[in-house]
């Protein structure tokens, strides 16, 4: 994985790229807003991102966008 994300960041900034808010990533993945925030939080540290904007940027190849 890319900066040593865990998979299921890499989920999560998959829909994230794609401008979903955490409430609806959330609500596909099955997870709570406040863990969905968590998984955000934690990639934008490994991706050395400045905002989940710049994350897909700086991670590398996001794939699966749809």
């Amino acid at each position: 994985m890319p900066y040593g994300l865990s998979p299921r960041e890499l989920e999560v900034l998959t829909r994230a790229a794609t401008g979903r808010t955490n409430q609806a990533i959330a609500q596909a993945l099955f997870l709570s807003p406040r863990t969905v925030h968590s998984h955000i939080e934690h990639l934008l540290r490994k991706t050395g991102a400045a905002s989940r904007a710049e994350a897909p940027y700086t991670s590398g190849p996001v794939t699966g966008l749809t």
